[in-house]
């Protein structure tokens, strides 16, 4: 008899490390199978059975899906080294003001002037390219850490809402394999009951 497998996805910046320990401590013949997605196919594996559950940035479309929210992250601007903004601790959403914004700016800044903004890249380009002076991106602190460069530092943004990071599951996948890393992820331990 082959063992059965939870194939769970995590989109970057996202760490399962600790709930891969605790469900490898707990596991009743499931290995957990743990696969690195882009942010914008998080949703798309999942609903086309790639993944059975995803470790997601919100939002997402809800239809059909069942989401039990994590936690959230602190959004930061990445910005170069020697950038008026290196100097703070953190800054202001308004201070961004007519910034130019790699892949835009961010919803809540209402420019004084018009933006160009630069094309929407990976975010490790878009780390790059902040770190040679030619904008600055937002993007969840974790994101930031995970693609980190010396030529670049990233201060936290007061006035952005954080962003929020979700377990997402099909609907008609809801069982007890599914509910049992649901527990792991929530902290429950091997005998707290459901609720």
């Amino acid at each position: 008899m082959s063992e059965s497998v939870l194939r769970v996805g995590y989109v970057p910046g996202v760490t399962p490390d600790k709930w891969a320990r605790s469900w490898r401590e707990r596991r009743d013949g499931v290995r957990l199978e743990l696969t690195p997605l882009d942010e914008d196919e998080a949703e798309v594996a999942v609903r086309a059975g790639r993944v059975d559950m995803v470790l997601a940035r919100l939002p997402l479309d809800r239809s059909g899906l069942h989401q039990v929210r994590l936690y959230e992250e602190v959004r930061v601007v990445v910005v170069a080294r020697e950038h008026p903004v290196a100097a703070y601790d953190e800054i202001d959403l308004a201070d961004l003001t007519g910034e130019q914004f790699i892949g835009g700016p961010p919803e809540g800044l209402v420019p004084d002037r018009v933006q160009l903004g630069l094309p929407a890249l990976s975010a490790p380009e878009a780390v790059e390219a902040a770190a040679t002076g030619v904008g600055v991106v937002i993007l969840p602190q974790s994101v930031a850490r995970l693609h980190h460069r010396r030529d670049a530092v990233h201060r936290p943004v007061r006035g952005l809402p954080p962003t929020t990071i979700a377990l997402v599951w099909p609907i008609d996948r809801d069982d007890a394999v599914t509910q049992a890393f649901v527990g792991v992820v929530r902290g429950r331990t091997p005998r707290s009951s459901r609720g």
